[in-house]
C-alpha cells in the first residue's frame, strides 16, 4: 500500500497538463459562461425598467419582450456552456486514464513487488473520476461563479452603497469559514480515496484466489476481512461527507443572513426616502445573483479540493520512474552478434539483493554459448529464475553485468533486448480472451496457419478442435477454462511463434503430466535447433539431454557439466538425480 500522497500533487497547477489539450474549448466555455453572466446581470436592470414602465403606462410590451428574450438566451447558452463542459471533463478524464495506465504498464516490475495491485486499479478507475468534478463542478463554476459576484457588487453599489457594505459584511464570515473547511477536505479527501483503494485491493486479492477460499473454507473469514476494508473506507468518506456537509449549511446561512439584513435595513431606508421601491427591488435581485453564484462558488471550490486529493494519488503514481523508452530507430537497430566465440548469453560476476538487503546471488559468472541448451538446476530459492529476470532486465544486478553477445544489457534498448529473447516464465498466465489473442501478443502479424503450427508442436491442436470456435475459443479470466499444463503450453506457443534466438523456460514442463511432458521435451528439441535455450528445471528428466547443465546453491555456482559428469562430481546433483532415480 502506497504512502498518503505528496504534497506537490496536491498543488492545482498539477492540473494544467491534463487540461491543456482542451484549453479551446475552455475557453469557449468561459466565453459563453461570460456572456450568460451579462445576461443575468442585466436581468434586474430589464425588471426594473419594466417596472418603471408598467408604472408610467408607455413601452411596458417592448421592456416585457426584450426581459423574455434575454432570459430565454440566457438559457439557451447555459445548455450549450454545460454540453462543452461535460465533454471536456470527459475528455480530461480519458486523458488521465490513458496515461496512468501507460505508466503503470511501464514500471520496473519492482514496483508491482511493492504495491497492491487493486489499490493500482483503483487509482485508474475511482481518482480519475473524480476529475471530472474539477472540471464540471470546480474550475468553471468556481470562475463564472466570481464573475457573476464580482458584476452584481459593482451594480449593487451604484445603487446603493450603504446596502453594499451590509451585505459584504454577512457573505464575508461565511466566506472565511467554508474557506476554511474546504482546505481540510483535500487532506480527508486524499486519505478516503486510498481507503476505497486498499478495499479494491482487498476485493482484488479475493476473487483472485477464489478457488483456494471456497475450498479452504474460508469465505466468511475473507468477507470480514473485505468488510472491514468497506467499514474504513465508510468512516473515511463520512469524514469527508461531514465537512461538506457542514460547508454547504455555512454558506447558505451566511446568504441568508445578507438578504434578510438587506430587506431590514432596505424597508428601513425605503421608508426614509433614501432609496425607492424600484431600487431596492434591483438591488434585492442583484443580491440574488450575488447569493447564488457565490454559494455556487464556494461548493465549487469544496469540490476542487476534493478532486485535487484524488490527483495527488494519481500524480504520486506518474511520478514514478518507468522503464525507458526507445525511438523507432533505436528499436530497428541490430543487436551486434561479434564473433562466434563470443557467448549469447553471459552473466559476469552478477550479485543481487531484494530491496531489504537479502542476498540472492553471489558472484555468478556463466556462459550460454550459442546453439546450446543449457540447465540451471539446484534446490528452491537458489536462485535460477532469478537469473532469468535478471536477462530480461525486470531487475538490475546489484553488482556485475549481464550481456547479450558480448553487449552491456544495460547499453541495449529493452525492446531489443527482449525481442532476442523468448520468456517463458513459472505458472505463466494466460490472458483473458481467445487462444488467438494469447498467441498473437509476441508476434501480431502470424498467419493462422502459423498459429496452429506452433500449437501443434506443443501438443494443443486438440484445443482448436475443442469448440466450433477454433482459434477464437475463449480461455477465460486468466486461462481458467484450460488446465493448468494447458496453459503452460499456450505459453510457450506463444514465445515458438516470435521465434527469437534465445528461449529463456522457466520450469516448463512442471504442470505437465508424463505424456505431454515428453511431447513438449521433443518439442524443446525441435525448436533448439540453431537457437540457444536456458531452462531453469526441477524436474531433471526434462534437461539430462542438455549440452551443460549448471547447478546452482544459495545462489552461487557450485558445479557445472553434463549429466553423466554431475552424477560423478557433484553430491548435490547426484542427490537431485536420485531422488527422482536418474542414477
Amino acid at each position: 500500500m502506497s504512502g498518503a500522497p505528496g504534497a506537490s500533487g496536491r498543488r492545482p497547477s498539477r492540473l494544467w497538463p491534463y487540461l491543456a489539450p482542451h484549453r479551446g474549448a475552455l475557453l469557449a466555455v468561459m466565453g459563453l459562461s461570460l456572456v450568460s453572466s451579462a445576461a443575468a446581470l442585466a436581468q434586474p436592470l430589464l425588471v426594473q425598467r419594466t417596472l418603471g414602465a408598467a408604472s408610467g403606462g408607455s413601452g411596458l410590451g417592448t421592456a416585457l419582450a426584450l426581459l423574455v428574450g434575454v432570459v430565454v438566451a440566457a438559457a439557451a447558452l447555459e445548455g450549450v456552456q454545460r454540453y462543452l463542459l461535460q465533454r471536456t471533463a470527459e475528455g480530461v478524464v480519458l486523458m488521465a486514464r490513458r496515461t496512468l495506465v501507460e505508466t503503470l504498464l511501464r514500471l520496473p516490475v519492482g514496483e508491482f513487488d511493492r504495491r497492491r495491485t487493486g489499490d493500482l486499479i483503483s487509482r485508474v478507475g475511482a481518482d480519475t473520476t473524480l476529475l471530472r468534478s474539477v472540471v464540471t463542478g470546480g474550475l468553471v463554476d468556481l470562475g463564472s461563479g466570481v464573475v457573476v459576484a464580482l458584476g452584481a457588487v459593482v451594480l449593487m453599489a451604484s445603487i446603493d452603497p450603504p446596502l453594499l457594505v451590509v451585505t459584504l459584511l454577512s457573505v464575508g464570515a461565511g466566506v472565511v469559514a467554508v474557506a476554511t473547511v474546504s482546505r481540510r477536505v483535500r487532506h480527508l479527501s486524499g486519505r478516503a480515496q486510498q481507503a476505497v483503494g486498499a478495499m479494491t485491493a482487498s476485493v482484488e486479492r479475493a476473487l483472485t484466489a477464489v478457488r483456494t477460499i471456497r475450498a479452504a473454507r474460508a469465505e466468511e473469514r475473507e468477507a470480514a476481512q473485505i468488510g472491514r476494508s468497506a467499514a474504513a473506507a465508510y468512516e473515511a468518506g463520512l469524514r469527508v461527507a461531514r465537512l461538506e456537509s457542514l460547508a454547504v449549511p455555512l454558506a447558505n446561512v451566511a446568504m441568508q443572513a445578507a438578504l434578510l439584513s438587506v430587506l431590514g435595513y432596505g424597508s428601513a431606508r425605503v421608508a426614509s426616502g433614501a432609496v425607492d421601491v424600484a431600487d431596492l427591488v434591483a438591488f434585492v435581485l442583484y443580491l440574488l445573483l450575488f447569493v447564488q453564484p457565490m454559494a455556487q462558488a464556494l461548493q465549487a471550490y469544496t469540490t476542487f479540493q476534493a478532486g485535487l486529493g484524488a490527483l495527488a494519488r494519481i500524480e504520486e503514481v506518474r511520478a514514478l520512474p518507468t522503464e525507458p523508452q526507445a525511438g523507432p530507430a533505436a528499436v530497428r537497430r541490430p543487436v551486434p552478434v561479434g564473433p562466434a566465440h563470443r557467448p549469447a548469453l553471459a552473466f559476469e560476476n552478477v550479485d543481487f539483493d531484494y530491496p531489504d538487503g537479502t542476498p540472492v546471488l553471489r558472484g555468478v559468472s556463466l556462459d550460454i554459448p550459442r546453439g546450446f541448451r543449457v540447465a540451471l538446476v539446484g534446490p528452491s530459492g537458489a536462485g535460477k529464475s532469478t537469473l532469468l529476470a535478471l536477462a530480461e532486465r525486470f531487475y538490475e544486478p546489484t553488482a556485475g553485468a549481464v550481456r547479450l553477445h558480448g553487449v552491456d544489457a544495460r547499453e541495449l534498448p529493452l525492446a531489443v533486448l527482449r525481442g532476442q529473447l523468448g520468456y517463458v516464465e513459472q505458472d505463466a498466465p494466460a490472458l483473458a480472451g481467445s487462444l488467438r489473442d494469447n498467441l498473437l501478443l509476441g508476434a501480431p502479424g502470424a498467419d493462422d496457419a502459423a498459429l496452429l503450427r506452433v500449437l501443434d508442436a506443443v501438443n494443443l491442436c486438440g484445443l482448436v478442435h475443442r469448440t466450433p470456435q477454433g482459434l477464437d475459443a475463449q480461455v477465460g479470466d486468466g486461462g481458467v477454462l484450460l488446465s493448468g499444463g494447458e496453459r503452460q503450453r499456450l505459453a510457450i506457443a506463444r514465445v515458438l511463434l516470435a521465434a527469437p534466438p534465445l528461449l529463456l523456460l522457466d520450469e516448463p514442463t512442471a504442470s505437465l503430466d508424463a505424456r505431454n511432458e515428453a511431447a513438449l521435451a521433443e518439442a524443446i528439441d525441435s525448436v533448439s535447433v540453431n537457437r540457444t535455450v536456458l531452462v531453469v528445471a526441477h524436474r531433471l528428466s526434462t534437461i539430462v539431454r542438455s549440452d551443460l547443465i549448471v547447478v546452482l546453491e544459495e545462489g552461487r555456482v557450485v558445479a557445472r557439466g553434463t549429466h553423466a559428469e554431475l552424477v560423478d562430481a557433484s553430491p548435490l546433483y547426484r542427490e537431485l538425480a536420485g531422488r527422482q532415480l536418474l542414477v
